[in-house]
């Protein structure tokens, strides 16, 4: 039965989310940690870190690292599965019909108006994490410094992952 609601709960993201993993992040949250019960938050924070460390989209990297977590490999599948299923069936379609809606002026307007609806949903998955995630003095300063350094020094990010890593070495030890 488990495998079934994983199934449909992806189902159900993959087939509302637009923006790509980050918008997603919100969705999962609510279903994943508040509706389902599945992970705690401090456990869908660390997935989050685990899925920007491992090769692959954040959406199918989250799925599958939720449906592992709740039902083993099968689980890992099925989520997996569910989370592109409507996504890929889309691109399919656009690709089929592009040069159609290339140029269709009630596409752009569509895609401008969703535009501001894609930056909420990453702001709210930002908040949340954030929320969840700053307990002390110590975060927020290597927020603000790994931020600096990616806007200002302009280093690459695999060096802000590694840097924050030694960081949380160093000010958690």
């Amino acid at each position: 039965m488990i495998v079934l609601s994983l199934f449909w709960a992806f189902l159900t993201i993959g087939m509302v989310s637009f923006g790509g993993g980050y918008a997603m992040l919100p969705l999962f949250e609510r279903m994943v940690v508040h509706e389902q019960g599945w992970l705690t938050m401090e456990r869908f924070v660390d997935m989050i870190a685990i899925s920007q460390v491992t090769p692959g989209p954040i959406a199918i990297n989250s799925a599958t690292f939720i449906g592992y977590q709740t039902a083993g490999v099968l689980g890992a599948a099925v989520s997996t599965a569910g989370v592109v299923f409507i996504p890929v069936l889309l691109v399919g379609f656009a690709a089929h019909f592009e040069t159609k809606f290339k140029e269709s002026l009630s596409i752009k307007r569509i895609l401008r108006g969703l535009r501001p609806a894609l930056v909420g949903l990453i702001m709210a998955s930002v908040y949340s994490v954030a929320e969840s995630s700053v307990h002390d003095w110590k975060a927020p300063f290597i927020v603000l410094f790994l931020l600096f350094l990616l806007a200002k020094v302009k280093i690459h990010p695999i060096l802000v992952i590694g840097i924050s890593g030694l960081l949380g070495i160093v000010f958690y030890l």
